[in-house]
């Protein structure tokens, strides 16, 4: 049985973190240059999630594959703070026929948040993160709920603590020491998803 793979959605569960080798900037695009365990199984034009942020490979060799942020991506997340030896937590596409073991995640971040305060927890971590709320955005689904899930970095996670602007995730030593979490301190610039469910319920409700 061949394997369908759908178009530009992803789980949130984070298969490897690949390193930035090279940054090159163009007019007011990016070109990022990375190295990941599966380059050899990329191809030009697949997608794959880079801190939550869908973009396409335009390019590879044998080690690096590289991919283009336009000007909306940069100014919407942190890709533009990257620098050469960063991590960056990557995910290629879902396969239809594969488990949905995160929750549906578009690929889409919609803003950037600010961690505010990380706690050890003896194993475990806790994140706290404070964003830009906008009352217009929230009414459109732009918001945490307790016990509802959030992509941070590309991380699917279940929101703990949710406020107006700010929410927590706990962090489990396998998430902390396979994603990029583990160089998230005070004060790091985040990526962040809301859930989809959550804004087209809002949708239907405000028709």
């Amino acid at each position: 049985m061949i394997p369908v793979i759908l178009n530009d959605m992803f789980s949130g569960i984070v298969e490897t973190t690949g390193k930035v080798v090279s940054i090159i900037k163009e007019d007011e695009n990016v070109h990022l240059t990375l190295s990941c365990p599966f380059v050899d199984e990329l191809k030009i034009d697949q997608s794959v999630a880079h801190n939550g942020v869908c973009l396409t490979v335009v390019s590879k060799d044998k080690d690096t594959y590289t991919v283009t942020a336009i000007q909306e991506t940069l100014r919407r997340s942190n890709l533009g703070l990257l620098k050469v030896g960063s991590l960056v937590n990557l995910e290629r596409s879902m396969m239809m026929n594969g488990r949905l073991d995160g929750h549906i995640v578009q690929g889409h971040v919609d803003q950037v948040a600010k961690c505010i305060e990380k706690k050890s927890m003896d194993g475990s971590w806790y994140f706290t993160f404070q964003y830009e709320n906008d009352p217009v955005m929230a009414k459109k689904g732009y918001v945490t709920v307790e016990k509802g899930s959030v992509t941070v970095n590309g991380t699917s996670l279940t929101v703990c603590d949710s406020q107006t602007d700010r929410f927590s995730v706990a962090i489990i030593p396998y998430t902390y020491e396979h994603t990029n979490f583990c160089q998230i301190e005070v004060g790091t610039i985040v990526n962040i998803e809301f859930d989809i469910i959550g804004k087209y319920l809002s949708r239907m409700m405000s028709l």
